[in-house]
């Protein structure tokens, strides 16, 4: 006889069955909305599915051999199966009752999953480009003179590059880009969520310029620019988003990722409360990769649940 531990999970209107071993080993879980199986590791599927049906045949015994009624789950109690009980089918998608659920079902969102890097800043230059005219934009390109439309064309690039690094994480990562924070206009480049932690992700592209990093302290071409401050207050915006949406303490760190400083690259100090660290657009997958784990499977998958969301942002 084989026992499994499988326990119900209600949130922001999703509902899973979370199966795991005896032991402690997840298995991995079971979305009743839309039948899919899930686990962070394929050799667990079988088990899963098995544990997952055992426990609703344990039910059905437990109500005298009918199915439960259409809204109806077992509690958060842990329920046992046996891999000697007849395989149930797969649930059908069941509402969860109202009592149950931890919030209130929250407005109509959209999944920033999807969201293509630089798309806010692309936007901006497109705006800035209408803005001053096809002819005066020609002559500004062929002239190298810096406006307003150059700007934001060149932090696309600097995002999408950063974007190309960040592909190279692992599949244990979770990474979104352009997000809208607030209704004035602002965005994070990034917010990357992983076994390190949560970071939002600052693409600054400075071509040909020359980079020196001193603590708080951020300069370009000898021009003190606000950077640090910036990231810092950035990532303390999304570590409190995402924990009141959540429910647990979310930490999120700024890194400020430099691309194109070819006159230069000095960091002689970084900034001192660990809140903000400033890398080369090339390092910034390494950066990452070799940070230690603070955060398990399930607390990244929970923590990206919310940060895809337009509604966590707002």
């Amino acid at each position: 006889m084989t026992e499994w531990i499988v326990r119900r999970w209600a949130r922001y209107g999703h509902e899973r069955l979370c199966a795991e071993t005896p032991g402690g080993t997840a298995l991995g879980h079971y979305d009743v909305k839309t039948g899919r199986f899930h686990s962070d590791d394929l050799t667990h599927l079988p088990l899963l599915e098995r544990a997952i049906a055992d426990h609703l045949a344990g039910r059905a015994v437990s109500l005298g051999g009918t199915a439960a009624p259409e809204g109806e789950m077992p509690g958060p109690q842990p329920v046992t199966g046996s891999t000697e009980a007849p395989r149930a089918e797969a649930p059908r998608a069941e509402a969860p009752r109202a009592e149950e659920s931890r919030e209130e079902e929250s407005p109509e969102w959209v999944d920033l999953s999807g969201t293509a890097p630089g798309s806010a800043a692309r936007e901006q230059a497109l705006a800035a480009r209408r803005a001053q005219g096809r002819f005066v934009g020609f002559l500004a390109r062929l002239l190298g003179v810096r406006t307003e439309e150059r700007a934001w064309r060149i932090g696309t690039q600097g995002e999408e590059a950063v974007a190309a690094q960040l592909a190279r994480l692992g599949p244990e990562w979770r990474v979104l880009h352009a997000v809208r924070v607030g209704d004035r206009g602002a965005d994070i480049d990034h917010v990357v969520i992983g076994p390190a932690g949560v970071f939002t992700i600052n693409a600054k592209h400075h071509p040909d310029a020359r980079v020196w990093v001193g603590g708080e302290v951020f300069m370009v071409d000898g021009r003190r620019v606000p950077y640090v401050r910036n990231s810092r207050h950035e990532a303390r915006r999304a570590a409190r988003l995402l924990t009141e949406r959540v429910g647990f303490p979310v930490a999120a760190v700024g890194v400020i990722a430099v691309m194109g400083a070819r006159r230069g690259f000095t960091v002689k100090r970084q900034p001192e409360d660990g809140l903000v660290v400033v890398v080369t657009r090339k390092r910034v997958s390494q950066y990452l990769r070799t940070l230690p784990s603070t955060l398990t499977a399930r607390e990244v998958e929970a923590i990206h649940e919310v940060a895809r969301r337009s509604t966590t942002w707002r």
